[in-house]
């Protein structure tokens, strides 16, 4: 998100976790996804919606109006507060009911000390995309639904991982228009963390860390981001040697690989 967006998206999470004590944050995070799901079909009314020329009671009023009785309402009154906010394009309102109602989950999971638990699923999730040609290919085609997309999911994962995890996944993948599946990953990770104020790092390396090597790549880490680290371990035989590691947009290389490479093009410069 840029411009007004970011400082709006903010707003609404602060205002979220203001309400995290009240009501089944499982059940905010269903009603919030359909909301979703339903803006996503229905392009003249997003459009309304985030539409900043129209009075703040007009939005939430047609808020009222559209979804009173059919979901809760703790879920209205947070799309309420969305509603009343500036959005730089009616796309970004949308991306925000999907990241409330992933925070909610994320929220949920940190009440109940299973947070860690989502987090790794998450990871794991995304490594199975990436090793699976087949998976991508499921969840970027166009000829499927977004139903039969979040099934391939809930059929892949079910029972294996969290329910709230799963209801995330499940509708995230079925919801990607035009995103690539990592990149979706990594910003669920990133909110996951943030749950208790940390930043993901994810570390390509092409043996196992042992668990003094992970605590010193941790505490590095932490000295130079000024915040907790979460790592992310990969096992990835194309670095040789040496590792990678990725905090949202900035990479640290320290691989075998990327030193090779680095050495070709000096000699065929």
């Amino acid at each position: 998100m840029i411009g007004a967006s970011r400082g709006s998206l903010a707003s609404v999470q602060e205002s979220l976790r203001s309400r995290a004590g009240q009501g089944d944050l499982s059940a905010l995070t269903a009603d919030l996804l359909a909301v979703a799901g339903l803006l996503g079909e229905q392009k003249s009314l997003r459009q309304t919606l985030a539409d900043s020329g129209q009075p703040v009671a007009a939005r939430q009023a047609l808020v009222a109006d559209v979804l009173g009785g059919k979901i809760s309402a703790g879920a209205v009154a947070v799309v309420g507060d969305v509603v009343s906010q500036r959005w730089s394009s009616d796309r970004d309102l949308i991306d925000a009911l999907e990241l409330l109602a992933a925070q909610a989950t994320f929220t949920a999971a940190d009440a109940q000390g299973t947070l860690d638990r989502v987090e790794n699923e998450l990871f794991h999730f995304g490594r199975a995309v990436d090793a699976s040609a087949e998976l991508q290919m499921a969840l970027t085609d166009p000829s499927l639904s977004s139903g039969a997309k979040s099934k391939v999911v809930t059929d892949l994962l079910s029972a294996k991982v969290d329910s709230g995890t799963l209801a995330v996944i499940a509708y995230f993948a079925g919801h990607l228009r035009g995103r690539q599946v990592n990149s979706v990953i990594d910003s669920l990770s990133e909110l996951a963390a943030a749950q208790r104020n940390q930043v993901v790092a994810e570390v390509h390396s092409v043996v196992a860390l042992d668990d003094n090597q992970k605590a010193r790549l941790t505490a590095a880490l932490t000295k130079i981001t000024g915040r907790q680290v979460k790592l992310n371990v990969a096992i990835d035989p194309s670095v040789i040697g040496g590792i990678s590691v990725k905090i949202g947009e900035d990479i640290i290389d320290g691989t075998v690989a990327t030193r090779l490479e680095d050495a070709r093009r000096s000699l065929l410069a």
